[in-house]
């Protein structure tokens, strides 16, 4: 996880220089940062931040985006399982897509040291914290984080950890399906609500594709 905690520190980066533009104090930023941990539902709540906070929308918009980490959090049970509830509940803590996606593929070959989830995400949210307090100390000298690049750095990451696992070819239809409904839901329904409608759409075509399908080779 070290490569991508250097490229986490810039993403944080991006969130602390956003946080200085929006107005939010350095305290409340790095608060956000330390106990939130999750990047796409703090940037949206910087689009929302006025006074007075708008606490309901804020907590259904955060509810949207990481509705996702059910889904991801089952897929690990049967790793997580023989702990202990307290156990369990302090590695999600620390879930994030990248250290799961990683957690995972490496459970998939064999993995059984829960070490990786766990340290993996120690060491994002480190950088994460480390980079949004580089981005309030320099925030006002950075006027367009985006020009480079920041917000392309996960989801290249993702893909990465997607085609390096050998993924089956029949799991194209579910992941076409997904992306094709939350383009749409993206263009045409409120903000946000299409990370649900990826994930509701890509999961009921993986439900409903006949069994023998998932019996083809690896791509």
């Amino acid at each position: 996880m070290l490569p991508l905690a250097a490229f986490t520190v810039a993403f944080g980066l991006a969130f602390g220089v956003a946080a200085v533009h929006q107005g939010v104090n350095d305290w409340e930023a790095i608060l956000m940062s330390s106990f939130v941990f999750a990047a796409p539902s703090q940037f949206a709540a910087l689009e929302m931040w006025h006074s007075p906070l708008p606490l309901f929308a804020l907590a259904v918009t955060t509810l949207a985006i990481h509705t996702r980490h059910m889904l991801m959090s089952a897929a690990l049970y049967p790793w997580l399982q023989p702990l202990p509830k307290r156990q369990q509940l302090a590695m999600v803590v620390f879930l994030t897509d990248s250290n799961w996606a990683m957690a995972l593929g490496e459970y998939q070959r064999g993995e059984r040291n829960l070490g990786i989830l766990l340290g993996g995400g120690v060491v994002l949210w480190s950088a994460w914290v480390v980079g949004t307090i580089i981005g309030l100390a320099f925030g006002e000298g950075i006027t367009d984080p985006g020009r480079f690049g920041l917000d392309v750095i996960m989801l290249c990451f993702l893909l990465m950890i997607v085609v390096s696992g050998n993924p089956r070819a029949v799991m194209i239809l579910p992941w076409l399906a997904a992306s094709t409904s939350a383009l749409m839901a993206y263009w045409w329904l409120p903000p946000y609500l299409h990370v649900i409608v990826g994930a509701v759409t890509g999961g009921m075509v993986a439900i409903l594709l006949p069994e023998r399908w998932f019996r083809v080779r690896v791509l």
